[in-house]
């Protein structure tokens, strides 16, 4: 897969860790995307070294975005607690 591939499974990642860990994010929609680009590439590159598991070159691959969006997820719950409780009573 090449760098744009990345970037749009990335982008849907992003969407599918925002849909299932709702609320408020301090960086907004923009600080989501780049959280699910990143976590592609995160949990692509775990998935290889860690898990001894590389990720295919197909982009329909469920291993391929079973990384991704594990790799958006652990982003988006660490920036949630190290930038702002979406959950806080604020008012």
């Amino acid at each position: 897969m090449g760098i744009l591939s990345w970037v749009i499974l990335g982008l849907l990642a992003g969407a599918v860790a925002k849909i299932l860990l709702p609320g408020r994010d301090p960086g907004g929609l923009i600080g989501t995307i780049l959280i699910g680009v990143a976590g592609a590439f995160v949990g692509g590159w775990l998935s290889a070294k860690i898990l001894d598991k590389p990720v295919q070159h197909h982009f329909f691959d469920a291993a391929t975005w079973g990384a991704a969006i594990g790799g958006a997820l652990v982003l988006l719950i660490l920036y949630r607690i190290f930038f702002g409780d979406s959950r806080d009573a604020r008012r």
